[in-house]
């Protein structure tokens, strides 16, 4: 795995000189909120939990747009989410196309939103503080807890959610290294590449866990932990491998 890894260490350089074809991630459409405000950990928390199946560079858009809409804003707000009605909440999340299917993402939206607001005070902070802000706790209290966190509690949703938190908030999480690669299509197919897992491990339908494992256990030793990987090798594959490492 030597040459694995020394592939791995030729990517994250190539991200940081900015030659994997762009630095700009489809979270980097945001209001630019004070990185430690409860706003701040909400937006990027419940148009999260819709990042399946779709393109994430229009989703974070349409999360933008909707937070700028004077008529749509309140739906990062999980107080007023759980006053309003569900013809209210659909045409909002819908309005800027937030939620594409209108009868099944705002009921994931609400049930969020109804978490936060009954059992942390609408406060997504608060949720990580009683976890002791760590990384493992965080996740096997999502993970005991699924229907709560609808979405939100899949392996590569977690993650990705965990990882963006800590580069889009102020806040400070412990045990780092319990944050496994996000393995979206881009992972997997960077992972086919770089030898890892095959083309036919695709069509298993544990592969996202199989491959969170296998990078968890390639990069055990080294200075680098498994999430570290996730942007380097999503840009990688997003421009088609055209570098070579």
């Amino acid at each position: 795995m030597n040459d694995v890894i020394e592939k791995v260490k030729n990517l994250i350089a190539l991200h940081k000189e900015g030659k994997l074809g762009g630095e700009r991630m489809p979270e980097d459409s945001n209001p630019n909120l004070a990185k430690n405000s409860e706003e701040n950990f909400l937006y990027f928390t419940l148009p999260m939990a819709l990042n399946y199946q779709r393109n994430s560079y229009k989703l974070w858009e349409s999360a933008l747009q909707t937070y700028a809409d004077k008529e749509c804003c309140d739906v990062f707000c999980p107080q007023k989410v759980v006053e309003m009605s569900d013809d209210q909440l659909k045409q909002k999340l819908t309005k800027h196309q937030v939620a594409l299917q209108p009868n099944k993402q705002p009921i994931i939206w609400r049930t969020l939103c109804q978490t936060f607001e009954n059992h942390f005070d609408g406060s997504v902070k608060k949720l990580f503080a009683e976890n002791e802000n760590d990384i493992k706790k965080i996740k096997d209290y999502i993970l005991q807890n699924k229907k709560m966190f609808p979405y939100l509690s899949g392996t590569k949703i977690l993650n990705y959610w965990l990882y963006v938190m800590m580069q889009q908030t102020g806040v400070k999480f412990k045990n780092r290294q319990e944050i496994s690669v996000a393995p979206d299509t881009h992972i997997l197919q960077a992972s086919v590449k770089l030898g890892v897992i095959s083309q036919e491990d695709l069509t298993k339908s544990n592969i996202r866990e199989i491959v969170s494992e296998r990078w968890k256990n390639i990069l055990e030793g080294t200075n680098i932990q498994p999430i570290d990987v996730h942007t380097p090798f999503w840009l990688w594959s997003r421009n088609g491998f055209k570098i070579e490492v």
